[in-house]
């Protein structure tokens, strides 16, 4: 990417500020630009509270203008476990649910550093397994169509929950999308092991010190980053994990680390298919449903949804990771 480039995108990225001392006034901000995202037409949705383990989690259940797919699209929002809900993702849920045609139930887990890890996980994970034992709760019969997705923060959830479903031998969900998600627990350009962090950790949308802001408050000890509950990459065993698509943005510093996380599964005996977005940023979901990162990536869901995992015209070899399909 040439410098006229970088200038330019570097106008799209979020003004710097101390997260760790700010992150409430960016919570509120995020809630206001989302009432203003949609100015002109009332969001329908359905909200209701489940038991999770004791804890009332507010869930909100969007439904498409044209149900075309039984499955539900059980969603973890991104902002580094710090910052969104139900109500800044309300935009990108409705898009999400008209999109595919799915219905979409947008999970308001526990932020940090008020709640730091394990608590939101606990939460999500109390959604999950309700569920995934009794569907009807979603309004469906076969659990086989509860799809968990995550964008960033929430698809580092979305992939630590399948985790921990296997490893308390539960049943866990059969297919999985993991959007741009986090992945790895090093984020400093001096010491990442990814090239595109430190490529693109500096002056873009989301950057290097950020990241690393949401893991101090987050996963406030160090050692505890390594939790495959909270690094995927760093488990011994991914063996029997869903079916998942993962879908990075090229101009991301976590998209190297999605990648190899969606490559780690394949070696592991998974399906997989990893799509890069190329031109996009992080946090592109929630762009307007004409962008053109938005209606690539949805093409790539409806057909994942639809079980196209074979290669197509447009699929790269594994020399150029535009993207790829993997068993």
């Amino acid at each position: 990417m040439n410098r006229l480039t970088r200038a330019f995108l570097g106008l799209f990225a979020a003004p710097r500020i101390n997260m760790r001392e700010d992150y409430g006034k960016v919570r509120r901000f995020q809630r206001r630009l989302a009432v203003m995202s949609m100015p002109w037409r009332r969001t329908p949705y359905r909200q209701t509270v489940a038991d999770a383990g004791g804890r009332s989690v507010s869930v909100r259940v969007f439904q498409p203008k044209e149900r075309r797919r039984d499955d539900v699209l059980l969603f973890f929002h991104g902002g580094g476990w710090v910052t969104g809900d139900i109500e800044t993702y309300t935009p990108a849920c409705a898009t999400m649910a008209d999109l595919t045609g799915c219905a979409v139930a947008s999970v308001n887990y526990r932020l940090a550093p008020e709640h730091p890890f394990p608590e939101g996980l606990d939460d999500c994970f109390g959604i999950v397994e309700q569920l995934l034992e009794n569907p009807q709760r979603a309004g469906i019969a076969d659990a086989a169509n509860i799809v968990l997705v995550g964008d960033s923060a929430g698809g580092n959830l979305a992939a630590a929950l399948s985790l921990k479903l296997r490893q308390q031998g539960h049943r866990g969900a059969e297919r999985q999308i993991l959007l741009y998600p986090v992945t790895h627990w090093d984020h400093a350009l001096a010491t990442s092991p990814f090239a595109s962090v430190r490529e693109h950790g500096k002056d873009l949308r989301l950057t290097s010190a950020e990241v690393q802001d949401y893991f101090d408050m987050y996963v406030p000890d160090p050692e505890r980053r390594k939790d495959p509950l909270v690094a995927p990459l760093e488990s011994t065993d991914l063996s029997g994990q869903p079916t998942t698509l993962v879908v990075t943005a090229e101009l991301d510093l976590l998209r190297d680390e999605g990648e190899a996380y969606g490559r780690a599964l394949a070696r592991a005996g998974n399906i997989v298919r990893i799509h890069r977005v190329r031109g996009a940023l992080h946090g592109f979901i929630q762009l307007p449903r004409f962008s053109r990162p938005v209606r690539e990536a949805y093409a790539v869901i409806n057909a994942f949804l639809d079980d196209h995992l074979a290669s197509d015209d447009n699929d790269a070899d594994a020399e150029s990771p535009g993207q790829e399909a993997a068993t």
